[in-house]
């Protein structure tokens, strides 16, 4: 007799397998965005900040098209039920919260600008609690107030009292009304039509784009600014368009959005703050920026307090399981 095929414990497809794994997921989102705010330093001199993202938003909506055509036909009942919410996620998470980092690395160094990202995971956890009364342990609160202080010890150089007298850079004061963006775009994300990744990612990167081109018309050069820009762009400025248009615009938003459906927002959130260490080892590598000593006091704090209330996490889930 012929035995079947022992049933694999994990799925065969490599792509359903790393779509199953949370933690890397949310690991190479931190890379990826990392690695984004570099390519926004980099930008300046070829592109300004609303051209920029006018030009990830739409070269990254025409790259994933073919790839989620037919997955926008079946699905597109779903998609026109949800289009308001897939048009906040393009508008506030994607475009808003980019042009404002953009903008940021023309104010402030790149480091700063990766590190104060950390205040996105609290600013979920205070919307959590405030919207869908989602409570958070002692640890966890713990772990949040070592990563804002984190936050506050680089937006104020090291300096805590500054805030005081709101002596805080303009460029880091983008990042943080950037942050609060995320924020929400993070916490509405349990909204989320139930459409395929390809799908959430065309239709998002759709609304991007009209964004982008809003902002571009509002605050921006205008069309015919952004023609002049993409025309006179070395090879560098393209460059810089097709690695922030596939791998933070594209790969990095699927992966993240997958790692929050897997843990949840509160969870899945703190690893945003591993963009500090990307950011920073990026900045010093690719760009010949120092890193200062509050740089690293900051970043002991963060990295501490992802632990902190990722174990948190880890043992409130413990409890909730364990047989009574």
């Amino acid at each position: 007799m012929t035995k079947s095929p022992p049933t694999p414990a994990h799925p065969a497809n490599p792509l359903a397998r790393l779509m199953s794994q949370p933690y890397l997921l949310l690991i190479l989102s931190a890379l990826f965005w990392g690695a984004n705010i570099i390519a926004g330093k980099l930008a300046i001199g070829e592109l300004d900040p609303y051209a920029l993202s006018v030009m990830r938003w739409l070269v990254a909506f025409l790259i994933v098209l073919p790839f989620a055509w037919n997955g926008l036909l079946r699905e597109w009942r779903e998609i026109r039920r949800g289009w308001g919410w897939l048009a906040l996620y393009g508008a506030l998470g994607f475009t808003s919260f980019n042009v404002l980092l953009y903008a940021a690395t023309t104010h402030t160094a790149a480091v700063n600008v990766a590190m104060i990202q950390a205040a996105i995971p609290v600013l979920v956890m205070i919307g959590n609690f405030a919207i869908f009364r989602v409570r958070a342990s002692a640890l966890h609160i713990a772990g949040v107030v070592l990563t804002i202080y984190g936050v506050m010890h680089v937006a104020t150089h090291g300096n805590v009292l500054r805030l005081v007298g709101l002596d805080v850079n303009i460029g880091d004061a983008m990042m943080l009304l950037a942050a609060i963006f995320y924020a929400v775009h993070s916490l509405m994300l349990r909204y989320k039509p139930r459409i395929g990744w390809l799908s959430f990612i065309a239709a998002t990167s759709f609304f991007a784009a009209l964004a982008a081109l809003l902002y571009q018309s509002l605050f921006g050069s205008g069309p015919v600014g952004l023609v002049s820009e993409v025309a006179a762009m070395s090879w560098r400025g393209w460059a810089i368009v097709i690695y922030v248009a596939i791998l933070p615009s594209i790969v990095a938003q699927m992966t993240y959005a997958r790692g929050v459906e897997l843990i949840g927002p509160n969870r899945a959130s703190l690893f945003i703050n591993l963009i500090p260490v990307f950011g920073a080892l990026l900045a010093l590598l690719v760009l010949g920026e120092s890193l200062d000593v509050y740089h690293m006091i900051a970043a002991v704090l963060i990295v501490a307090g992802i632990a902190l209330a990722e174990y948190a996490a880890r043992r409130n889930l413990r409890d909730i399981l364990k047989p009574q």
